[in-house]
């Protein structure tokens, strides 16, 4: 007898967000740009790779998959390089894009195009930057292609190695948040984060781990 959807087996998800990147620090607007980690986040990628490698040992990971923009291939390459994986990558786990606004602060966008970072910053689900995605579009994107990752490991554990967007976009599904609420929880840079997907969706199981990294994790909004 088949087993039937409502009796899959969960799957733990350890969810992290990329290492430090230059425009981090400078909290310049990321999206679908393609910039490397840092010093500080190679080596908080170092540290990351290493607690789950260590936890590796009593609880397998089973697949790695990564968006494929470098600051968070290359965190997952960590991973992998104490896990004995490879890195699947995966566009679908890339962070929003924001179109005109990347590379620019939200200062600058404030500046000049006053009534865009208005409705950016009132989190309008249908607002899209000019030549970007609307926070729906990446709602639905990133949801869809977690569970599509999560449904092949029913039992298993795997890790999805992605960007601050898209760690926030799980964690108001597994705490039952709006997509325009207030924003109180940190997304650190390669903190882990840990979650169980069902059929019934998404549970948070703890948030924000920053022990591997001596609580030396960068938690500002755009990545």
């Amino acid at each position: 007898m088949s087993m039937g959807i409502n009796m899959i087996e969960p799957t733990r998800i350890v969810a992290i967000r990329h290492g430090e990147t230059a425009w981090n620090v400078a909290v310049r607007i990321q999206g679908y740009t393609d910039i490397a980690l840092n010093a500080r986040g190679r080596e908080q990628a170092l540290r990351l790779g290493a607690a789950v490698g260590k936890s590796h040992a009593g609880e397998p990971v089973h697949a790695i998959y990564s968006s494929d923009l470098s600051r968070a291939f290359d965190t997952a390459q960590a991973v992998a390089n104490h896990t004995g994986l490879t890195v699947k990558p995966d566009v679908g786990l890339r962070e929003r894009t924001f179109g005109i606004f990347e590379g620019h602060t939200f200062d600058e966008v404030m500046q000049t195009r006053p009534e865009d970072a208005k409705r950016w910053r009132l989190r309008e689900p249908d607002y899209c930057p000019e030549g970007g995605e609307s926070l729906r579009q990446f709602r639905t994107r990133i949801l869809g292609c977690v569970e599509a990752l999560a449904i092949q490991h029913p039992g298993e554990q795997i890790a999805v190695v992605a960007h601050g967007g898209v760690m926030d976009v799980l964690y108001r599904a597994a705490t039952g948040q709006s997509i325009q609420a207030q924003r109180t929880w940190a997304l650190g840079n390669a903190v882990i984060n840990r979650l169980l997907w069902t059929p019934a969706g998404f549970t948070l199981v703890g948030w924000n781990d920053t022990a591997h990294l001596d609580n030396e994790a960068l938690t500002e909004t755009y990545s």
